[in-house]
């Protein structure tokens, strides 16, 4: 079969080989020949580390694509994300984004119903079904109190809930094992904080020992953190844990039974459609897709509809 070019133009593949603990780069073939059973023209870009993705993702927009896959966890994609943006802004517009998750513990495509191993998730980029979705621009505190910018296109966790993600490994490494050392080490330090939230609509003020930034809504591999969130109608939905910390394991066969830990009187929701900023005392940790990004103080910004996720 010879390849054909998608209605999107040629498809640059941005593989991340280091996720997945590894497993990414062992399935470049497999993505490969998938490729080339679905007739589709490609070029394949292997990134031997993770700060490459960004670049090559840029360069290939430089070089003319408009439709981009990430394979790999979600940290992938949010590589693959940031590539696309450039002094604030897309560098394509309306730029297309396919995932494959290649078996890692991919949440983003959770939220779409789409599949996660290699040779379904190849299918999905065929056709010209695309979704505009939205990202989180999010100014987060790093080392030596500088202010970092990442865009985020899924979950970001603020306190405990970022400390356990840490703690297991983040994003491509969940496993039961990992998820359950990861919670009890960051319980064992957990404890409620005194924090200021503001969105477009509210300021309140309260004590909470995590928070939940959904744009998406699973989380940590395959957890329905944020069960009322869609990436794609401008909104992002914040989950404010404000009970004892003992909630952090009572709520636990809640949040793993397909996220019904809310409505809960212990949980504070508030929603925005431009902003969420949170400030604390004492500096607390902030992932998001899984990466851990720096501490607070955070802003959240809500950026919609700027690339097209293909479906």
């Amino acid at each position: 079969m010879s390849p054909t070019t998608s209605p999107f133009g040629p498809l640059a593949v941005l593989l991340d080989a280091r996720a997945g603990n590894g497993a990414v780069g062992r399935q470049a073939d497999a993505v490969e020949r998938a490729l080339k059973a679905r007739g589709l023209g490609y070029r394949l870009h292997v990134a031997p580390t993770a700060a490459d993705i960004s670049r090559m993702s840029a360069s290939a927009l430089d070089a003319g694509y408009r439709f981009l896959a990430a394979v790999g966890d979600d940290a992938t994609v949010q590589d693959v994300v940031n590539g696309m943006f450039r002094d604030g802004r897309p560098i394509v517009q309306e730029a297309v984004l396919g995932v494959i998750g290649a078996n890692t513990p991919c949440d983003l495509p959770l939220s779409f119903g789409l599949p996660r191993d290699v040779d379904d998730a190849v299918g999905h980029l065929t056709g010209s079904n695309t979704y505009p979705f939205d990202l989180m621009k999010i100014a987060v505190t790093g080392e030596h109190e500088q202010r970092v910018i990442r865009y985020s296109h899924n979950v970001a966790e603020i306190g405990f809930h970022a400390a356990a993600t840490v703690a297991s490994g983040g994003a491509g490494r969940f496993t039961n094992a990992r998820r359950f050392l990861g919670f009890w080490r960051a319980y064992a330090g957990a404890r409620r904080e005194e924090l200021t939230i503001a969105t477009d609509r509210k300021t309140i003020e309260t004590a909470a020992w995590s928070v939940v930034i959904g744009n998406g809504q699973f989380a940590d591999g395959g957890i329905r953190m944020s069960p009322r969130s869609f990436p794609g109608d401008g909104v992002l939905d914040a989950l404010i844990f404000t009970g004892p910390r003992s909630d952090a394991y009572r709520m636990l066969p809640r949040i793993f039974r397909h996220g019904d830990h809310i409505p809960d009187p212990n949980i504070t929701e508030l929603h925005a459609k431009l902003k969420i900023d949170i400030a604390a005392p004492r500096p607390m940790p902030v992932v998001a897709d899984g990466r851990y990004l720096g501490t607070t103080p955070v802003a959240f910004q809500v950026v919609p509809q700027q690339i097209l996720l293909k479906v």
